[in-house]
């Protein structure tokens, strides 16, 4: 049987009914193993209207509390910032998503919700997203910023966690 896949306005793929997905009797083993399979492999950060690559990093230790990123201040100046962040998943996953917060002096700020959906077992990918800045004079200074505000960023399939990773941001 041949599948033909067609992409929905949301850039992800819509799948035939006579592809159906099997959960293994026991979620809690299941969503063990999704966690134990989930790898984040690198992360780029561009400025989304000219391409240049503002910041990348391939080190992402999930076994630490947080972890540091050094980044260009020029990046707060970028009226949007393109995110491309590589990973891959031994399980299948039926709706991956991830949430992002800016805490700021242990404070929230503010919060986005970003939706990939179907992974497929055993794959490596790609996947952008477009980050709008605030108005010039809503944004907070460089030197105020730095080594304050960490980006909390929560990955789920559906509403399941399956990790979470902190990144205190240093301007430099």
């Amino acid at each position: 049987m041949t599948a033909v896949l067609s992409q929905n306005p949301w850039g992800a793929f819509d799948f035939p009914r006579a592809i159906s997905v099997r959960w293994p009797m026991d979620d809690s083993a299941h969503v063990q193993s999704i966690r134990e399979g989930f790898r984040i492999n690198w992360m780029n950060m561009r400025d989304a209207l000219t391409g240049q690559v503002l910041w990348e990093s391939g080190e992402w230790d999930c076994g630490l509390d947080e972890l540091e990123a050094q980044v260009p201040r020029e990046i707060l100046s970028c009226r949007q910032v393109s995110r491309e962040l590589n990973f891959s998943s031994v399980e299948v996953m039926t709706s991956l998503r991830l949430v992002q917060s800016v805490i700021f002096k242990g404070e929230p700020l503010e919060e986005w919700n970003f939706h990939f959906g179907f992974v497929i077992p055993n794959s490596t990918n790609t996947w952008q997203q477009t980050i709008e800045a605030a108005e010039e004079e809503e944004m907070l200074p460089a030197e105020l910023l730095s080594g304050n505000v960490i980006i909390e960023t929560t990955f789920l399939d559906g509403d399941c966690p399956i990790m979470t990773q902190r990144v205190r941001i240093w301007y430099v």
